[in-house]
């Protein structure tokens, strides 16, 4: 069986990811998508907030599919679950020099573990987390990078902000 590992840490979900997964899906056996923290970044959603996310959204994605949390390097992770991939999605040239400067250091952790690169949709290519994270806090639409349920997830949050911070 062919296992990959698609990691992220998925603050929140986006169209981008799902892309990624839906092709990755194809490409193996089952997926693995990993939902980890990220020390350089300030989550908008728990780690348990952000896997119910993930699962929801890939629920219909024909293939085996499994969402499970981690904190521990990657490639540890990825051995922890039978993978002989990690499946990275690539937006920009920026995004590559990153990922294939990652990919070395993984490969030198784990050769046995290859790293596949899928390019983002041209249409897709500019959503980040990050980004639909900042639009939506300044009171932007971001419904063209996210499902509707995603919107609604990320609105409440913003509300709940909002509320603290008066």
């Amino acid at each position: 069986m062919r296992t990959g590992v698609y990691p992220g840490t998925f603050d929140p979900i986006t169209r981008g990811h799902m892309d990624i997964i839906r092709r990755g899906a194809k490409l193996v056996d089952r997926l693995v998508i990993g939902v980890t923290t990220n020390p350089s970044k300030s989550p908008m959603f728990s780690i348990e907030e952000r896997m119910e996310m993930v699962k929801r959204e890939t629920a219909d994605i024909e293939g085996d599919i499994r969402v499970v949390s981690f904190d521990s390097l990657l490639m540890d992770f990825a051995e922890r679950s039978g993978a002989s991939m990690i499946v990275r999605g690539l937006r920009a040239v920026a995004d590559f020099e990153y990922e294939y400067q990652m990919a070395g250091m993984n490969q030198q952790l784990n050769h046995r573990i290859e790293t596949v690169f899928l390019m983002a949709d041209v249409s897709l290519q500019p959503i980040a987390s990050r980004l639909v994270k900042e639009i939506a806090l300044y009171g932007g639409a971001i419904h063209k990078f996210v499902s509707a349920a995603v919107e609604a997830d990320v609105a409440r949050r913003v509300s709940e902000i909002g509320r603290k911070g008066s």
